[in-house]
């Protein structure tokens, strides 16, 4: 599997749910395990790689904006959810998390933002095709800290001038 035909499978996941993160996490392990483990394998290479790609602390702190604060948990759950809107919105906010006002045309606290399961869509797949855990992926391991410069979540104005944008539309 090549990155484009994991972008497919995370954007036809997506518009086939209509945006529901669970039901997206649901198709995938269904779309998953229609495939040969390695392809599984590939899928869970891609995904861990982008994973890691946004631990970051812009992004932590765009994911403080957007569910107005975010715990270690709720970060790796933000990040596999950003996975999951697709190649677009996902490059766009590693490129400038700020962005993220532009590309969201929605957000939702008690809906969006969080999608742990996507996560795990491809360990369970893996799991059911084969009766085993998935393997080692030999990535490296997420780095210790997350990239970048660290941001003060806990003060309102660090924020809203980091990302004035994302400020204005979702916490105004």
């Amino acid at each position: 599997m090549d990155e484009t035909e994991f972008w497919e499978l995370i954007d036809g996941t997506r518009e086939d749910a209509e945006g529901d993160p669970e039901d997206q996490s649901d198709l995938l392990v269904e779309r998953l395990t229609g495939l040969d483990p390695d392809s599984v394998l590939d899928f869970a290479r891609h995904f861990e790689a982008r994973f890691n790609r946004a631990y970051r602390w812009d992004l932590w702190g765009a994911a403080a904006v957007l569910l107005d604060g975010a715990s270690d948990d709720a970060f790796d759950a933000f990040r596999a959810w950003l996975i999951g809107q697709g190649r677009e919105v996902f490059e766009g906010a590693l490129h400038d998390p700020d962005d993220l006002a532009e590309l969201l045309e929605d957000f939702d606290e008690e809906r969006d933002g969080d999608c742990e399961d996507l996560g795990y869509a491809a360990d369970e797949a893996y799991e059911r095709l084969t009766g085993l855990e998935l393997p080692d992926l030999g990535l490296p391991p997420r780095p210790r800290e997350p990239e970048g410069l660290t941001i003060d979540f806990e003060s309102d104005a660090a924020l809203a001038g980091r990302f004035p944008r994302l400020w204005e539309r979702f916490r105004d």
